[in-house]
């Protein structure tokens, strides 16, 4: 009997031993993984987590996934649940040490549950992406099944505007894996590592032919300049999840609650009157306007590379996150292009969906012309942001800061797009077009016709007094086109005011399953 007891006792210990193998595997790098890190400026997976969430807040699930096979620890996936800076949020982040971080059956099972659980519990979800893509040798049971990857892009869609799903892309992603950060709401890249892309370098070579370096194909900057596929860069790892928490900083838990709200503080500067040039010809940087309206260093700007004639981004007012929509005349005039009107119609979007207040800062000579952004598109592009601005239903104040013209002053909710407020500053112009190419285009023979230079001149000069008589923003205020003409000094107070009397709005746009956006 007491053999009997001791060999228990030895297979129970044995036991134990397995399991604590299996583990402790999971929880540091092999040796080779540690120096390939090390090599490429990267974090080992559990420090990149330990920097998201709070101490002792993660709670890891299927930890020992395929513990049976060598090699793999958690199949080269951490998933779980913890604490952001005290508000929970999921987890889905690849181990660039276990098989380069690529996708096994049970790796896709994971990430499934866990984008199951986010829809059950709407809980926001932070994809830390660094991953090789697909292993071959489990395609059968990974790829084309009712729980295989696809199915995680089906509930990324439909986490979508429900939850925020927030990437950091450390690594590669991809193939088909490069789909997630597409559906996320926001993607950081880590500038030298990260990359995103369908067929790398070598296929495309084999397949049509392109010689293409990685980082022309996918690489980190060209997504955040040139695709638009990546949001912001960051410098490293940490970089990378500190801007991925600041932005989660000013977006709810899910689509039923509001963003969080902060301790007030002053602006940076005075919205002085001599801030915005009278001249529609000058130059000026309109984080200068930012800068003297939101609450100070407020403002996190997204896509700040890409389509940079408009910025978008996150700020406080008053201690009250608003999202920001504002043309940059310091860049291509302001003049709005397709790239500018994707920009602004994603951004429209997650703002509407997360319940965040929307302020237009309006100086835009309008849509770009010519048969190149013809080709682009820029009718349907443009279409696609003025259907963005028409459905989005919160609380919303535009302010045109010095002039509107032509379509430009739809695509910047101008009034007919039911704005809670349309504000102007007292030398704003709102107009079909401006002045030269009004006066161009209705009086050109005639100008051509008198010969004399000075006499050219006062007539010119004389169409322009009467057309912009006949656009003078105290006349639309006086017709009841926009709702208040604010002195600068005045317009940080009231849109904390109008924004406040909007609160509690009908939020309610049109009876129908979905429309069909013109993309």
């Amino acid at each position: 009997m007491g053999d009997v007891r001791r060999r228990c006792a030895s297979v129970g210990e044995d036991h134990y031993a397995d399991v604590a193998a299996a583990r402790d595997a999971t929880l540091t790098p092999s040796d080779a993984g540690a120096v390939k890190l090390r090599s490429q400026g990267k974090l080992y997976v559990r420090d990149r987590l330990a920097l998201l969430f709070d101490d002792g807040t993660f709670v890891e699930d299927g930890q020992l996934a395929n513990a049976s096979a060598a090699g793999l620890p958690a199949d080269g996936v951490v998933t779980g649940r913890g604490l952001v800076d005290g508000r929970p949020a999921l987890v889905v982040a690849n181990d660039p040490t276990v098989k380069a971080g690529s996708w096994g059956a049970r790796t896709v099972e994971k990430i499934v549950r866990i984008t199951e659980l986010a829809l059950r519990e709407e809980l926001p979800i932070f994809w830390f992406v660094d991953s090789g893509g697909a292993r071959i040798t489990d395609q059968v049971e990974l790829f084309p099944g009712r729980r295989g990857a696809g199915r995680i892009f089906h509930n990324q869609v439909a986490l979508s505007g429900k939850v925020p799903q927030i990437c950091c892309l450390f690594g590669p992603s991809a193939a088909g894996g490069a789909y997630i950060p597409s559906f996320c709401d926001v993607v950081i890249m880590v500038e030298g590592n990260a990359s995103m892309y369908l067929g790398s370098p070598r296929m495309a070579e084999m397949v049509v032919g392109e010689r293409v370096t990685l980082e022309e194909m996918g690489g980190a900057r060209m997504h955040a300049t040139v695709s638009g596929c990546g949001d912001n860069l960051a410098a490293d790892d940490a970089d990378a999840i500190e801007q991925a928490k600041a932005v989660f900083s000013y977006l709810p838990g899910s689509w039923r609650s509001d963003p969080p709200s902060y301790a007030a503080s002053a602006p940076v500067r005075a919205f002085d009157r001599d801030l915005v040039p009278e001249d529609d010809a000058t130059g000026y940087d309109i984080h200068d306007v930012l800068g003297a309206l939101l609450d100070e260093d407020s403002f996190f700007e997204l896509k700040p590379l890409f389509a940079a004639e408009l910025v978008v981004g996150f700020g406080l007012l008053e201690g009250q996150v608003v999202g920001v929509v504002a043309n940059q005349p310091a860049v291509k005039g302001g003049v709005l292009f397709v790239d500018s009107a994707d920009k602004a119609a994603r951004f429209i979007w997650m703002c509407d969906a997360y319940n965040i207040p929307l302020i237009y800062l309006a100086d835009v000579p309008g849509f770009m012309i010519g048969s190149a952004v013809e080709r682009e598109g820029i009718i349907r592009h443009g279409a696609k942001m003025i259907t963005a601005v028409s459905e989005a239903t919160v609380p919303t104040v535009s302010v045109i800061v010095r002039k509107a013209y032509g379509a430009g002053l739809y695509a910047m909710c101008g009034p007919g797009f039911s704005p809670d407020a349309c504000l102007a500053l007292p030398t704003a112009k709102i107009a079909v077009m401006g002045p030269e190419a009004a006066i161009n285009a209705v009086y050109f023979n005639k100008i051509a016709a008198i010969e004399d230079e000075t006499e050219r001149a006062a007539y010119v000069e004389k169409l322009r007094q009467e057309y912009e008589a006949d656009i003078d923003i105290l006349r639309l205020a006086s017709d009841l086109v926009i709702d208040a003409i604010v002195e600068p000094e005045r317009l940080r107070g009231e849109l904390v005011a109008r924004l406040a009397a909007a609160a509690r709005k009908d939020r309610t746009f049109s009876a129908r399953r979905h429309g069909i956006p013109p993309v």
